[in-house]
């Protein structure tokens, strides 16, 4: 476990590692490929490792050199042609790994055995795995239930039309996207209701494109990608990982300092982005120049906001919304009860565990952070943040094994004495030197 300690910040600029979720489509293209593409600024940490690991198994190979003191990753690819594997391909907790190989798993010729940890048994896939049938492709739940452990094996290549629920998760369509190219009729997909997490479905495009593969939207419920298309191998860089700035820019806005993210843009197709426009209407200065994006906090104050298409910064947003005047009301978010722990269940627990007044429903929680009548009082207190009657207290925060969870409740020990987050290494899922870079705010 790690305690927070609680300090007044100054203007500070900070750097965070390559986007996970651009990595993980970037490998998996390369891999796709023939030959060798050469990949900067990707991330390294547990997740995008568990998928480079199932994409050895399947005939990649990874080597990382240091170019002018960063790293650069050369990917050697198979063509869209996997290598069987007999043994199981094991992918921890990391929904993007499981779904993203299970779509490359439906090009081999013999079966694959994807697994993970407890809570990987726990999530669904059955949405893609019908989708696969559809098209032939042998794809099947080892227990039943429609989660891993999960038998795949191709064989069929034809493509064609397919439908596909996305209510769940957005990574289905960019699984069965990216392995279009490979399908004598492409496929031609149509979704059965409007996706939830959209912008991660542009990233899939974009880095596909990059790889000079089309994909295109029809309709905002009808994809189509063409077969016969090739992966054409090359030199590429990851952007900074905005879910990851997102903490940051959380401690510009409760403690009132000017804190920068390096390397972040306002054009960037990340759906995290919207944290900083969401901030900006909580009262936060957002600035924007060729160094980066920079909040500084305000007077904050509540807001009502559909998250649907960015859930993975709903648990930094609701650590704010602890030290923002009103009640913040988060909706649209029932598919983070199947993430990496239940995020809704676990922020309320957490922040009412801090005496924060904190609500839920079945696709929505809410937050009561400092009443109005108190603001005098805070200002004075040093930080002593209150709500109503009851002040917000330090605690011992569980983390559930979620990264998301331990580093969005860092936040909240800037302003706040004795927060201690437990398991703190669970923070190594996709952010490593988390704790080392969050030391540098002074």
């Amino acid at each position: 476990m790690i305690q927070i300690k609680k300090r007044k910040l100054n203007s500070c600029t900070v750097a965070v590692p390559g986007s996970k979720s651009i990595s993980h489509r970037m490998v998996v293209c390369a891999a796709l490929a023939a030959g060798k593409s050469t990949v900067e600024n990707l991330l390294s940490c547990e997740d995008t490792e568990l998928t480079m690991e199932a994409l050895t198994c399947m005939g990649a190979s990874f080597k990382m050199n240091n170019e002018n003191s960063h790293p650069v990753h050369s990917v050697y690819g198979f063509n869209g042609t996997p290598t069987p594997f007999q043994g199981e391909i094991y992918l921890g907790n990391s929904g993007t790994s499981m779904r993203l190989v299970a779509g490359v798993a439906a090009l081999g010729d013999s079966p694959y055995h994807l697994c993970g940890d407890e809570r990987m048994a726990q999530r669904p896939m059955d949405a893609l795995l019908s989708s696969l049938a559809m098209i032939g492709i042998s794809a099947d739940s080892l227990y039943g239930n429609g989660c891993p452990p999960v038998i795949i094996k191709g064989g069929e290549r034809r493509g064609g039309q397919v439908t596909l629920d996305c209510s769940t998760s957005s990574q289905y369509l960019s699984a069965l996207m990216m392995i279009a190219p490979f399908l004598s009729s492409g496929l031609d997909i149509t979704l059965v209701s409007p996706p939830v997490s959209s912008p991660y479905i542009d990233l899939t495009m974009d880095v596909m494109a990059k790889f000079q593969v089309e994909a295109r939207r029809i309709t905002p419920v009808r994809f189509e990608v063409k077969g016969g298309q090739t992966y054409v191998p090359g030199h590429f860089s990851v952007e900074p990982d905005l879910s990851n700035a997102s903490y940051f820019w959380a401690a510009g806005a409760v403690t009132g300092a000017p804190v920068t993210v390096a390397g972040s843009r306002l054009d960037s197709l990340q759906g995290d982005l919207e944290f900083v426009h969401i901030l900006e209407r909580m009262g936060c200065r957002v600035m924007a120049a060729d160094m980066g994006i920079t909040v500084q906090g305000g007077d904050l104050r509540a807001v009502e906001v559909d998250m649907g298409d960015c859930p993975d910064v709903v648990p930094t947003l609701a650590v704010v919304a602890a030290f923002a005047r009103g009640t913040t009301r988060i909706v649209n978010i029932a598919h983070l009860r199947e993430k990496e722990c239940d995020r809704i269940g676990a922020v309320v627990s957490q922040l009412s565990k801090m005496g924060v007044q904190a609500d839920q429903g079945s696709d929505w929680l809410s937050v009561t952070g400092v009443n109005i009548e108190e603001k005098e009082r805070v200002k004075s207190s040093d930080h002593d943040i209150l709500y109503g009657k009851s002040c917000i207290r330090g605690a011992s925060i569980e983390t559930f094994n979620d990264h998301r969870i331990a580093m969005a409740f860092s936040v909240a020990g800037l302003m706040v004495d004795n927060v201690i987050i437990e398991n703190e290494s669970c923070v190594n899922k996709s952010f490593p030197t988390y704790w080392e870079v969050f030391e540098t705010l002074k």
